[in-house]
């Protein structure tokens, strides 16, 4: 096999452009293309900064109900940091806040549409 890599992971939503501003404004994630897609669809990528995965924002798959996906795990260096900053723009964190685990700390929260993302430090 020679896969290189993971491209895109789809995230199913119910509205483009609120995931959109939640991803990009909130998040702080680049906004890869937001194009048309056919007559009525619209692309949207958005992406961490040099990431080299992307997210798009789907709405079109009737197999993939928004707020279905769970288990979103992104990597920071800073989770406190992040934490506070995202706290302060409006991300509600789950009731047990920051968690210790061995492997590292973590907290868990919510998209617009219940797409379930963990924010984590790996201790290495």
């Amino acid at each position: 096999m020679t896969v290189t890599h993971v491209q895109l992971v789809s995230v199913p939503v119910s509205d483009q452009e609120r995931a959109r501003n939640f991803y990009v404004d909130i998040l702080g994630f680049d906004l890869i293309r937001d194009n048309p897609m056919g007559p009525t669809g619209r692309w949207v990528q958005v992406a961490p900064k040099g990431a080299a995965t992307a997210l798009t924002l789907v709405n079109w798959f009737p197999t993939m109900a928004p707020g279905s996906l769970k288990g979103l795990v992104l990597e920071t260096d800073d989770l406190d940091g992040d934490v506070a900053a995202l706290g302060a723009r409006g991300v509600v964190f789950a009731d047990d806040g920051i968690q210790v685990a061995p492997w590292g700390r973590y907290v868990t929260f919510d998209d617009p549409d219940g797409n379930g993302i963990v924010l984590q430090a790996t201790r290495v």
